[in-house]
């Protein structure tokens, strides 16, 4: 059975008289930065001049500093900027500052793991990886709860590597909803393996696929947009809080009998075969070699995808459905001229 910890299991006096720099006050930095400063931790803030980040971490009251200055002062180092860049930071700016007595810690273990960062011996390494984006982390911890996190130690240099951790962890909050003990490999490659074939890649894949079929076959590409993308946060909210049993429960008997029977069909033994030579590429360190290189080139595969994705249909429909409901947040509609659907004769299918 996993060991997780709560609230009993952490103390934060542990971190009581050390600083701790967070690196990077983006999404994760800045719910990392107020959290750990409300549980009453001191708290300095390393991010570049110029910048939105830089301009918020400014009005949430810290005085943003350079990563070399906030290494030198912190005992703690939680390094949260992208993976591609932490490398370089890394050897301009943080090794030079560790030595006995402080702690190099993660929120994830890429760099650990595929040993773009290999810290001196006489350092505490760590990860505390928040199972969610750092909106949730600050939200949660406002509305008095917290986001599950993963633990793992690397380099236990003081004998106290996981103690420090933990009250790292209660300081976000997570020892509230529960701190999964893990490793940094298992964290890794799980981490990848959920992003690439369930949370955004195979979800995003299949939301395109579904809207392709529909508009394909002569349903309007709004109609397909709502059935295929915009209900589906339903669907994972009640997933979210039941289970995927609570789900079937909670939606029609014609949905859950179809679902239940045709659901195999997309997602078959061939794609659970693909699952596995994806988890292999992970594990392997092929996908790290192939992103690494990715980044040394100027990330032009990464670019292009990420431009088809802009004209993709689905985008564009979504854009102008989405500013006509400000309630979700929704951006105003691109000014992109809609490509035009085949029209092909709308099916139609009878009361059942």
């Amino acid at each position: 059975m996993a060991k997780i910890y709560y609230e009993k299991d952490a103390d934060l006096n542990v971190l009581k008289g050390k600083r701790i720099a967070i690196l990077g006050y983006g999404i994760q930095g800045r719910g990392h930065a107020l959290n750990l400063r409300d549980s009453g931790l001191d708290v300095v803030v390393a991010q570049r001049p110029g910048g939105p980040h830089y301009t918020q971490a400014v009005e949430d009251g810290f005085q943003p500093t350079s990563v070399s200055e906030a290494c030198a002062q912190a005992q703690v180092i939680m390094i949260l900027l992208q993976d591609t860049l932490q490398p370089e930071v890394y050897r301009t700016g943080i090794v030079q500052h560790l030595k006995l007595g402080k702690a190099l810690a993660f929120a994830h273990g890429f760099n650990i793991h595929f040993h773009q960062i290999e810290p001196p011996k006489e350092v505490d390494v760590f990860l505390v990886a928040p199972k969610g984006p750092g909106s949730l982390v600050r939200q949660l911890f406002v509305e008095g709860g917290g986001v599950p996190s993963l633990v793992a130690v690397h380099q236990d240099a003081s004998g106290r590597a996981k103690e420090i951790a933990l009250a790292y962890a209660k300081g976000l909050g997570s020892t509230k909803a529960g701190v999964l003990e893990t490793t940094f490999a298992e964290e890794t490659e799980t981490d990848l393996f959920g992003e690439q074939t369930v949370l955004c890649g195979g979800a995003t894949e299949l939301i395109k696929a579904g809207f392709d079929t529909l508009t394909q076959a002569g349903y309007q590409p709004e109609l397909a947009y709502f059935e295929c993308l915009h209900e589906l946060k339903l669907i994972v909210d009640m997933i979210y809080t039941q289970g995927i049993q609570g789900m079937w429960a909670r939606v029609s008997e014609t949905a859950r009998y179809g679902g239940l029977t045709r659901g195999s069909r997309v997602v078959n033994q061939e794609t659970r075969a693909e699952m596995r030579r994806i988890l292999e590429e992970i594990r392997s360190g092929r996908f790290a070699k192939e992103w690494i290189s990715e980044g040394q080139a100027g990330r032009p595969v990464f670019k292009a995808l990420m431009a088809q994705g802009d004209r993709h249909l689905v985008e564009i429909v979504g854009a102008r459905l989405r500013s006509m409901m400000p309630w979700i947040g929704g951006a105003p509609a691109a000014k992109t001229q809609e490509p035009k659907v085949k029209n092909q004769p709308r099916k139609t299918t009878k009361n059942v």
